[in-house]
Order: structure tokens, then C-alpha cells, then sequence
């Protein structure tokens, strides 16, 4: 393989593994936050923070693939 391609493939990686984890965290939050709410309407606030939170690092890892890719270039 030639340097960029394994650039490339860490950009991707970069980007696709904190997305799937994200994704299983939100599911856990999303289905506990629901029944939380279910119960206590006020608490909503809270539980979209906490949804809001794993985002995070889909947005670190798309900063990370930038970076990468610049360098690429």
C-alpha cells in the first residue's frame, strides 16, 4: 500500500469507529432516557444533554480526518 492510501484508510477510520460507538451509546442513552422521562417529565433537559454529549466525538474524529486528509495534500 502506498502512504496515501494508508492515509486515507485512517482518515476513514478515523471518522467510522467513533461513529458506530456513538451510535451504541445514543441507543443505551436514548432507551434508558426514555423510560426516565416516562417517569419523571422533568428530567427531559438532562437526558437530551446526555444524548447530545456522544457526539462529540464523531466531531473529534471528522477533525482528526481533516487533519489527515490536509496533511495528505
Amino acid at each position: 500500500m502506498t502512504e496515501k492510501a494508508i492515509m486515507a484508510l485512517a482518515a476513514a477510520l478515523a471518522v467510522a469507529v467513533p461513529a458506530l460507538a456513538t451510535a451504541y451509546a445514543q441507543a443505551r442513552i436514548g432507551s434508558s432516557g426514555a423510560g426516565t422521562v416516562a417517569e419523571k417529565p422533568e428530567t427531559s433537559g438532562t437526558i437530551i444533554i446526555l444524548e447530545a454529549i456522544p457526539e462529540t466525538m464523531v466531531i473529534l474524529g471528522f477533525v482528526v480526518a481533516i487533519m489527515i486528509i490536509m496533511r495528505m495534500a
